[in-house]
């Protein structure tokens, strides 16, 4: 006999119930999620992610919360410096959930409250910094932003990891004369290396100057010593000869004493022939400038010319015979000529 009707569909209502019930409490969280359970409204466990079972019509999942590290980009924000200078600044902040029920029960939305707390103590840092140490030193910015961040978000169960200044930008007017400045400052730089490297080439030559006087000086005084030297060896020998032929003569040697007066003599004729003779340049001055004809060419740079009935030694450029030429000047008896 089979089950009566209302028992029949009691039974399959039962398993179908059954089902349902089972699948309400079986729970799949996904990697890097954790999933809150609330037992008639209040916070319960949590569960982690796998498979996870829960009591069906006593529990539910409150929040599903996202333990992977995220992003929060910041929006652009003006700030004024210690020094009154108006900047717009954005940042990024990487955080990570640590605790999914203080997450999700603590705060009541964890990105706006991270955004606000961040854009309320980007303005705080900035405010308490110079214009020049604001662009400096972005690194000492984010670590006190991360210092403060880190510490406000404990209690949210939240860690966070980095904050990041992303770009400060400058009204266009500071932007221009920070521009100018940074100008001026390099024109300055360049204009000091420009004098050191003249001091220093000034240095170099005046110790190069230096250095060659004292060679110079070093060169007269040898050249000096030697002269005296020579001059000494000279007097010396003089003396021997003289005291060799002084003993001839008192030995009765004609010869010596007659070759001791061709020596004088020598001298003399020599030193006379080659001294200047004041008399000669006066009266022959005005053979210069005077033209002529030569009476024989002249060879390897020596000929003769005839002038007022004297023949004249000549020096100049090789020319033919008949050829004119001018007196250029006058050295002792020799007369020196160029072609006319």
């Amino acid at each position: 006999m089979g089950l009566p009707l209302g028992l029949s569909v009691f039974a399959v209502g039962l398993a179908v119930l059954a089902i349902i019930t089972l699948a309400a409490g079986v729970k799949i969280v996904p990697q890097g999620h954790v999933y809150t359970v609330e037992r008639f409204g209040r916070y319960a466990r949590s569960l982690d992610a796998g498979l996870g079972l829960i009591t069906p019509f006593v529990e539910r999942i409150g929040r599903k919360v996202n333990v992977m590290e995220q992003v929060i980009d910041v929006p652009s924000q003006q700030a004024f410096t210690r020094d009154n200078a108006g900047v717009t600044i954005d940042a990024v902040v990487f955080y990570q959930v640590l605790d999914a029920a203080r997450a999700s029960y603590e705060v009541s939305s964890l990105d706006l409250a991270a955004t606000t707390l961040t854009m309320t103590n980007i303005r705080t840092v900035v405010g308490s910094m110079d214009l020049d140490q604001l662009l400096a030193h972005r690194d000492e910015i984010n670590e006190r932003l991360l210092r403060v961040m880190d510490a406000a978000a404990s209690p949210w169960g939240v860690k966070i990891n980095r904050i990041e200044i992303k770009d400060i930008v400058l009204p266009a007017d500071l932007a221009g004369a920070m521009a100018r400045q940074m100008k001026a400052e390099r024109e300055k730089r360049a204009s000091i290396l420009e004098a050191e490297g003249q001091r220093a080439a000034e240095i170099l030559r005046a110790e190069g100057r230096k250095q060659s006087a004292i060679l110079e000086a070093e060169g007269r005084r040898e050249a000096a010593f030697r002269d005296a030297e020579a001059r000494e060896r000279s007097a010396e020998a003089e003396a021997a000869a003289t005291g060799m032929v002084s003993r001839a003569i008192a030995e009765g040697d004609i010869a010596a004493a007659n070759f001791l007066v061709a020596e004088k003599y020598v001298d003399a004729v020599r030193a006379i022939a080659t001294a200047p003779n004041p008399d000669l340049n006066r009266a022959d001055r005005g053979l210069i400038g005077r033209e002529g004809v030569l009476d024989e060419p002249i060879v390897r740079g020596a000929g003769r010319i005839r002038f007022d009935d004297t023949l004249w030694r000549i020096e100049g450029p090789d020319l033919p015979a008949g050829r004119r030429v001018r007196v250029t000047g006058i050295g002792g008896t020799v007369l020196r000529v160029e072609a006319a």
